[in-house]
């Protein structure tokens, strides 16, 4: 039998659309459960620096994720002159929204301000764990940098090191190198030589979504 819901007691129609109002509740959960969390958390590279925020690597991965059909949001975390040591203060405030696959790309400022190699492994390990705490199911990617030769031999020795021996005892994914076939281009870097530029982006988002996508 149909039954009319204006021909309802006062506390039936109450009793109804509070059902109908925890199933819609219910279904929006559902449907915002679906969508996951990229956090790109880093510093100048990520941010974007002198380019249009659409041309960041962040926001092409964006580009690429929608163009796959994929039920991803990017965040891009980035922060121009982070080191890992603000990057390991700045974590807790990151980790406040639910957070499914993160990318670490900290750790080129140090190297540029002649860091101990051991203090930035020790910062960005501590972030790993900390990441984990918070999120035990979490997928963590690491980006690994290269400083120039100018810094010496035995110091850009050590520094490349630190991200593949991250990635090995930390068992995190790796990113062998992030500015591949962009690091030392002139053409595709900003004129300071540091920076790629929105054609620099493009390659950078292409040697990342090359780790990523098997993971999205």
């Amino acid at each position: 039998m149909r039954v009319n819901k204006s021909e309802l007691p006062p506390k039936r129609k109450s009793q109804t659309w509070r059902a109908v109002i925890l199933v819609l509740w219910l279904a929006a959960g559902l449907g915002a459960a679906e969508t996951k969390t990229l956090v790109f958390f880093g510093d100048s590279l990520t941010a974007g620096f002198g380019v249009d925020p659409d041309e960041a690597y962040p926001a092409l991965i964006q580009k690429k994720i929608d163009d796959a059909k994929l039920p991803w949001r990017v965040v891009n975390a980035g922060l121009s002159g982070e080191t890992t040591a603000g990057g390991l203060r700045r974590l807790d405030w990151i980790l406040r929204q639910r957070t499914d696959i993160i990318v670490i790309e900290l750790g080129g400022n140090d190297g540029l301000r002649g860091i101990a190699p051991a203090t930035t492994h020790s910062n960005l390990t501590a972030m790993i764990e900390r990441i984990r705490q918070r999120y035990p199911d979490v997928k963590v990617v690491i980006a690994g940098m290269q400083m120039p030769a100018n810094m010496g031999p035995e110091y850009t020795r050590d520094f490349a090191a630190i991200f593949p021996e991250i990635a090995r005892t930390g068992g995190v994914v790796l990113i062998p190198f992030l500015l591949d076939r962009v690091g030392g281009v002139a053409t595709l870097n900003q004129v300071d030589g540091i920076h790629p530029n929105a054609e620099g982006h493009q390659i950078v988002a292409e040697t990342v979504w090359r780790t990523l996508h098997p993971l999205l």
